[in-house]
């Protein structure tokens, strides 16, 4: 059997690194730190901490996407993807009111536990997976995230949502040391 090229390990180390860093920044936020706006976004801290949530979620449909786009021709999986790459501004709006949104229904409470069972999902997955899936690849709308290449492969994916924590990890505003920030238009 051949070995992997894929080190599992390092993706399950990844998923928990970024699940107990969630929680951390749920668990030490005040009210006000989740009202407070972000660094370069529109969004309060309690929203992009949501849309983070949301980039580990949307990992279930887009490997089914992959898994399906994978196995066809790659015209087809190039002709998608440009598709959705002509629909980048009306996936900009949803993009933005969907953690507007999603913050005030789910809550703090709820956004941990939903964190805490995607990541347990991942993990399950991540154990299932063929080494020989982890090669199938398709086409990716690269004007949606900075993130997406121009092809991805299911390796990638499971890459891909803590790529996109830590990068707006980094736009959050939380803790004392923040106070004095304010989000344009407050």
């Amino acid at each position: 059997m051949a070995e992997s090229a894929v080190d599992r390990q390092v993706i399950h180390d990844e998923l928990e690194q970024a699940r107990a860093t969630f929680n951390r920044l749920l668990g030490g936020a005040t009210d006000a730190d989740l009202r407070r706006g972000t660094e370069g976004t529109r969004w309060t801290n309690g929203q992009l901490l949501f849309h983070m949530l949301f980039g580990y979620i949307l990992i279930r449909p887009l490997l089914t996407l992959l898994r399906v786009f994978g196995r066809l021709p790659p015209g087809a999986g190039r002709a998608f993807a440009r598709i959705l790459n002509a629909g980048t501004k009306p996936f900009d709006v949803v993009n933005y009111l969907g953690p507007v949104g999603g913050a005030k229904v789910l809550g703090t409470r709820r956004m941990g536990t939903a964190f805490d069972r995607v990541i347990a999902w991942l993990h399950g997955r991540l154990d299932a997976e063929q080494e020989a899936d982890f090669a199938l690849a398709m086409h990716y709308p690269t004007r949606w995230d900075p993130f997406f290449r121009d092809v991805m492969t299911v390796a990638d994916l499971y890459r891909y949502p803590t790529q996109h924590f830590d990068f707006h990890r980094r736009q959050l505003t939380l803790g004392p040391a923040r106070e004095g920030h304010r989000h344009p238009g407050e």
